[in-house]
């Protein structure tokens, strides 16, 4: 598969970015810190420890993650939406060399480069107002995690802004099933705290794999291969998913 059409459509897309980049921070900030200031600081004193560290620093790579990846997800799916349903960019694809797979992979490096770049926009905030750091060599791992997750939620956006006509329903979607899944993952809580008949079908979350996984390589710089396996598949799947469900749209 050729990239040119997918950096073409990438470098379009952080182009934008770049021209609103101060609005974008301050709104994609505003959330996890509000809730990073409401919860890790405010109630720090009334939860203590969670799994052997403070609780403000359990939730900080949570936080960071989350933000990337709705970042991720937000651009994928409005602005696939927006090209599709008011530019009509995606038309233009008809008649040019660019593939499906291509415009799929280029609209995964647009979401991903989104979100690291807002992620780490909440991460620099977090880790100046707390005592939260990790040694550099824990940022692979990390990585290792965030990549394949955010392609996933970028995945899932081009899926979203393909099937979907209607901006209201794209909302209701994030309402109703992308960020219940991001708070069940164990976002502020240790999975412990489920009934344990619960646990193994949270864990089964691709979203689970993908906060537990993240946090325990940020903050000990352990590696799940269990976790990271399925982050991967799940991403995989993904991708597969969207392109056939693209292709099948272009052709109408």
């Amino acid at each position: 598969m050729r990239l040119r059409g997918s950096l073409a459509i990438w470098r379009r897309d952080m182009l934008v970015l770049r021209r609103n980049i101060f609005s974008e921070l301050v709104a994609v900030a505003a959330y996890p810190l509000t809730i990073y200031l409401a919860f890790g600081i405010g109630m720090k004193g009334y939860i203590g420890l969670v799994e052997g560290v403070p609780y403000s620093l359990f939730i900080a790579p949570g936080l960071i993650t989350m933000t990337a990846v709705n970042a991720a997800y937000s651009e994928s799916v409005w602005s696939l939406w927006f090209h599709r349903r008011v530019q009509y960019t995606v038309d233009s694809y008809r008649v040019t060399p660019i593939s499906v797979s291509e415009i799929v992979v280029g609209k995964i490096l647009s979401g991903f480069s989104h979100g690291l770049v807002k992620g780490l926009a909440v991460g620099l905030v977090i880790f100046a107002i707390t005592p939260f750091s990790f040694p550099p060599g824990h940022l692979l791992a990390y990585l290792a995690f965030l990549v394949p997750g955010s392609a996933f939620f970028s995945c899932a956006g081009v899926v979203c802004g393909t099937i979907m006509d209607k901006p209201e329903t794209i909302g209701r979607v994030e309402a109703v099933f992308i960020m219940p899944l991001i708070f069940m993952s164990g976002l502020f809580f240790p999975l412990s705290s489920y009934p344990a008949a619960l646990i193994p079908w949270v864990r089964a979350l691709p979203t689970t794999a993908l906060f537990e996984g993240a946090r325990q390589s940020l903050v000990t710089g352990g590696f799940s291969f269990g976790y990271g396996l399925q982050v991967a598949v799940t991403a995989l799947l993904a991708f597969i998913a969207a392109v056939g469900i693209f292709r099948r749209k272009m052709a109408e």
